[in-house]
């Protein structure tokens, strides 16, 4: 098996893709292990999820710093003391700056509630319900500057049904980004995805505009 490879998690919320990365890796032959789960809120329910775990937790308030260059130095310093290899942003609310995300190159990723390019941002599944979409789902990215604009790695993509509310299409997202973001952080893990000029690479072939994609 590959040397373990150090991932920190990045919060804000409820941390049920922590939930699942945790999950996932105990089945032994995951190389991935999260040494560290940082939260810009004390009051993030990931913390609690990540103490159960034994994992160490860092908690960093972003309305404690003169803007956001402060708090991302900061944060990289925090990050940086656990020497990860992967930083993975799972529900972290927060407009990362571009010297963060260039300190972080090719080692960051994020999980977003549609299949990008579409519904960049806010309100995912209300736009894709809005516009009559027959399929929606959710995008596991590198990051770089541009906002929900990295290369792609994996999409799961569900069918819209008839009946679905913005409710009911986030609730069946959840559970696709549940199963790709592991998939994601075990491919990085192992050595097998990479980013490099052309952009995301698996198994050493670059990987289409659309990643990966997962068809439920």
């Amino acid at each position: 098996m590959p040397n373990p490879c150090n991932v920190v998690v990045l919060i804000s919320g409820s941390g049920s893709n922590l939930q699942a990365l945790l999950d996932s890796i105990p089945a032994g032959d995951n190389p991935a292990r999260v040494c560290a789960v940082v939260s810009n809120r004390a009051d993030a329910y990931g913390l609690e999820r990540a103490k159960a775990a034994g994992i160490a937790t860092r908690v960093l308030d972003h309305k404690a710093f003169d803007g956001r260059e402060a708090f991302d130095a900061a944060l990289i310093e925090t990050l940086d003391a656990f020497e990860p290899q992967l930083v993975v942003l799972a529900g972290f609310m927060r407009i990362l700056t571009p010297g963060f995300v260039r300190h972080y190159a090719g080692r960051l990723l994020n999980i977003h509630p549609s299949l990008l390019p579409k519904y960049k941002g806010l309100h995912t599944h209300q736009r894709a319900l809005e516009a009559g979409d027959s399929e929606h789902g959710c995008s596991v990215h590198f990051v770089t500057e541009e906002l929900d604009g990295g290369p792609l790695v994996v999409q799961a993509v569900i069918q819209v049904q008839s009946h679905d509310s913005p409710t009911s299409l986030a609730q069946r997202v959840h559970e696709q980004e549940h199963q790709i973001y592991p998939l994601a952080v075990r491919w990085f893990a192992e050595g097998r995805l990479r980013l490099d000029e052309q952009g995301a690479v698996l198994d050493g072939q670059p990987l289409p505009s659309t990643g990966h994609l997962i068809r439920t």
